[in-house]
């Protein structure tokens, strides 16, 4: 059966896979294939620049727009050289060393991967692929929700809500606070995040620049390997085996594990609104609920978002956990899980645009709101308690425990009748009474 949207296994190469196919050019084999090409080109290049050997401006031309070019079929080609190798990488110093003769540069062609081993290319150029698909599409989409939180948290932050702590009716807030929670978590993570350095592994089979050191003694190869990998954007470890600690790599999937365990109870506490029905949410013509209810709009893209953030994490918590371990110098099961870093990177950004689909559709139920608040009066008692104590009122905790925590309903009438009886100034009960669950809502720290 051909592979397509519809017979692939994974969802993110079919039903997701117009959100998604954009991170081809990072996490496919292409993708892989595109920054291995990147990197042997540009050590090449910075080989020629240190005047280790010379090449005529035509091949330097050529292999600029290799680079910049690189496309699909430049891909398939690498693949067909591939069934003869059975090794990836040696597959691609083959199609350079091919490039090199056609563009007249033959005599450089054992230039092409000179010194390295394979985990030199792709603990670099994965790297930077990473780095990339950091810089261009995860902080942007990241960065994007939460404007989209802070908007709403301004546009609700003058409405009081009834607050719950262990489910029950507790001192009341504002929505546009309570949202205001993720935006610092979030912003707090990114910040994290920011602080953590991309780095790669260059050194040759061992770490040590054996082959390197051998072939040109005299040369500082640890400077040359530091500077190259600046070049790029990337810090060099100066210690390590044949592939890199991926203790970096590690860190950033556990900050991105963290914002998406944010995201994840930003989306309960939403569902959970919208079950209170704090949120209705708005509808497209056509559209259906429920197979049998007719009266039903789901909460479906939070609960969606939720689905996505718990594969991300499992996949980014086996990733984060396995990559610095490794056999002595080195075994082969880095390589085979590396593979897969796309695939929650890719179930995050799904997440973000649910999130970001699912508040686009909520509408305030001031109504409902409202209600709630005015049929939990008892919530004014923490108020008027904390009044009395600064009257230095004797037990005034007790008082109003004995008060709100019998059977009667305590309605603005029962408050106010206790406020009566309280042995107090005319003035002082004029100020217990002016408090509302509506107005008793403290203050936030809104700009």
């Amino acid at each position: 059966m051909e592979l397509t949207a519809l017979t692939s296994i994974s969802a993110i190469d079919g039903r997701y896979r117009k959100q998604v196919q954009h991170l081809d050019e990072y996490f496919s084999e292409y993708g892989l294939m595109k920054y291995r090409i990147l990197i042997e080109i540009e050590y090449l290049l910075f080989l020629e620049k240190k005047k280790f050997f010379k090449l005529p401006g035509k091949a330097l031309k050529h292999l600029s727009k290799l680079a910049e070019d690189f496309g699909p079929e430049d891909a398939q080609e690498i693949k067909q050289i591939e069934f003869t190798t059975n090794h990836d990488v040696k597959a691609v110093e083959y199609f350079l060393k091919n490039e090199l003769e056609k563009s007249g540069a033959a005599t450089a062609k054992e230039w092409v991967h000179f010194g390295l081993t394979s985990q030199d290319i792709n603990n670099t150029a994965i790297p930077l692929s990473w780095k990339h698909a950091i810089e261009y599409e995860y902080l942007p989409a990241l960065l994007n929700l939460n404007t989209e939180l802070k908007i709403l948290a301004n546009n609700w932050k003058d409405i009081p809500m009834l607050a719950h702590t262990h489910g029950q009716p507790a001192s009341p807030t504002k929505l546009g606070k309570e949202i205001m929670v993720f935006v610092e978590r979030i912003e707090n993570q990114i910040e994290q995040f920011i602080g953590i350095p991309f780095s790669g592994k260059f050194g040759g089979a061992t770490g040590n620049f054996n082959a390197h050191h051998v072939a040109f003694p005299k040369t500082d190869w640890i400077k040359f390997g530091n500077e190259f990998l600046q070049s790029l954007g990337l810090n060099r470890q100066q210690y390590t085996t044949q592939i890199e600690h991926y203790d970096s790599l590690a860190a950033h999937f556990d900050c991105m594990k963290r914002i998406n365990n944010i995201l994840v109870d930003l989306c309960r506490d939403t569902w959970t609104y919208v079950s209170m029905e704090y949120f209705t949410q708005k509808t497209k013509k056509g559209e259906v609920g429920s197979s049998a209810m007719p009266h039903k709009v789901n909460p479906i893209d939070f609960e969606n978002a939720e689905g996505n953030l718990g594969l991300a994490n499992a996949i980014f918590e086996h990733l984060a956990a396995k990559l610095p371990v490794s056999r002595l110098q080195r075994d082969l099961t880095d390589s085979t899980v590396l593979r897969n870093i796309g695939v929650p990177f890719a179930h995050t950004l799904i997440a973000f645009r649910s999130i970001e689909k699912g508040l686009n559709k909520l509408v305030i139920n001031d109504a409902k709101i409202y209600d709630d608040l005015d049929n939990n009066w008892a919530v004014v008692a923490e108020a008027i308690q904390t009044v009395l104590r600064r009257e230095n009122y004797p037990n005034p905790y007790e008082a109003l425990k004995e008060l709100t925590r019998g059977n009667n309903k305590i309605d603005q009438k029962a408050i106010h009748k206790f406020i009566e009886g309280l042995k107090v100034s005319e003035i002082l009960k004029k100020e217990l009474k002016k408090i509302t669950p509506h107005n008793y809502t403290g203050v936030s720290s809104f700009k």
